[in-house]
């Protein structure tokens, strides 16, 4: 199984991507975490954001693969604990096929790209910069993946 995330945005500081590649290289071979990114639209002038917004949306539809099931973050979505997304994990793992996590751009997703989604899932109630939900986002589901796999990363 692969857990690809799909993240509007390139170019990334140097500390993300060392971050990221520390969490991303952690899994098991067998749960392989994946990044693929999309070059962010260029917004300026009037109505700029939503139709940079509806440029993503085709991107990241475009991105997915034909057959996987699909999150996408979103303040609308579902907040877990950790010990829920275990569980949570622990389902996708389960399901025999690859799990896309969708991370949006600056407006955030279209409503075409929230209803592809099998669900949505709400990281937290703040706004966090987008380079650093990268980082929290393989933190997070490397943290629910040992907790399934009963090993002491997570400490209750």
């Amino acid at each position: 199984m692969k857990l690809i995330i799909i993240a509007v945005g390139n170019k990334m500081p140097s500390w993300v991507t060392e971050a990221f590649t520390d969490y991303q290289k952690r899994f098991p071979p067998e749960m392989k975490l994946v990044l693929e990114e999309i070059a962010p639209v260029k917004r300026n002038g009037k109505n700029s954001d939503e139709k940079a917004k509806e440029l993503e949306a085709k991107m990241i539809l475009e991105a997915l693969p034909k057959k996987a099931y699909i999150v996408a973050l979103d303040e609308r979505g579902k907040q877990f604990t950790s010990l829920e997304l275990g569980d949570k994990v622990g389902v996708w793992q389960n399901l025999g096929m690859d799990v896309v996590l969708i991370i949006g751009g600056p407006n955030g997703l279209t409503d075409e790209v929230r209803n592809k989604a099998n669900e949505l899932w709400s990281l937290s109630k703040l706004t966090l910069p987008h380079p650093l939900v990268r980082v929290f986002l393989a933190e997070t589901i490397y943290r629910g993946w040992s907790i399934y796999a009963n090993l002491p990363y997570h400490r209750a």
